[in-house]
């Protein structure tokens, strides 16, 4: 049965994310977040589609604070288990994808690893003014994360380094550089199907015991909840987010981060 739990939930995940996908290229539903002339502005069908506005309850509640919940959920059931489920060997794997999800999101030796192929793949650090106008800054600004503006950093806008036809007398207010174009694996994608895939197979643990108490039960089904929502947030960026591509590199690089954990 565990192996039955774990490869319904790998196919059921490929299905919805395929599913999505295809749908935002038959419909022109997607956005092309690597594009910076495209990506600060409104979702094109935010105005119909509730999902395709960035702020929307399951983005700025959930997914943007996916490991988070999903460490919840994990602890939940571990230290509801039966004594003799709640073993050493899956706290380890909760820590193996804690360190994917770092190396991948947060840092490695240096700048993050998507941030690594985005630069890679032709990315560049690309702050985009109120005007409108895109430029591009070094690259250690989006490294440090570093707000810019007329006022704290006039060398980027008057100057040889500047790209001063593009500056307009009320672009005054700090920016935040991003890095675009190039390919911008998606991190939802990545995050929300290790995160899935991780907690199908730690409640195939719980499946397995004989009895559960009234708080394990909770627990599951806390989980359970959980996973659904990670799907519903998988279907929801395969529509609106990211170019297909870059959807199907984000999955396969949260399948490869989950696979991580069966060799522990």
């Amino acid at each position: 049965m565990s192996v039955d739990v774990r490869y319904a939930a790998f196919g059921g995940l490929t299905a919805i994310l395929l599913f999505g996908t295809l749908y935002s290229v038959a419909y022109d539903t997607y956005l092309d977040t690597s594009n910076p002339i495209l990506t600060h502005l409104p979702h094109h069908l935010h105005a119909t589609h509730y999902f395709a506005n960035k702020g929307n309850i399951l983005n700025s509640y959930f997914i943007k604070r996916a490991w988070g919940w999903t460490s919840a959920a994990f602890l939940a059931l571990w230290l509801t288990s039966p004594p003799h489920k709640r073993t050493v060997h899956r706290v380890v794997k909760w820590g193996v994808e804690t360190a994917v999800w770092l190396v991948f999101t947060s840092w490695f030796f240096g700048p993050a690893l998507l941030e690594r192929l985005t630069v890679a793949s032709g990315g560049e650090c690309t702050a985009t003014l109120q005007s409108g106008a895109v430029f591009t800054v070094p690259y250690e600004y989006c490294l440090t994360r570093t707000a810019i503006s007329q006022e704290t950093h006039p060398f980027l806008f008057i100057g040889p380094l500047a790209e001063s036809s593009l500056w307009a007398p009320d672009d005054r207010l700090p920016v935040l550089p991003r890095l675009r174009k190039g390919h911008d694996v998606s991190g939802h994608v990545f995050l929300l199907t290790m995160s899935a895939l991780f907690l199908v197979d730690q409640i195939r643990v719980s499946l397995c015991a004989r009895t559960w108490s009234l708080a394990h039960a909770s627990a599951v089904a806390f989980n359970i909840v959980l996973v659904a929502i990670w799907l519903v947030g998988i279907f929801t960026t395969g529509v609106y987010f990211h170019s297909p591509f870059e959807k199907f590199t984000g999955y396969l690089l949260g399948v490869a981060g989950y696979m991580v954990t069966l060799l522990c």
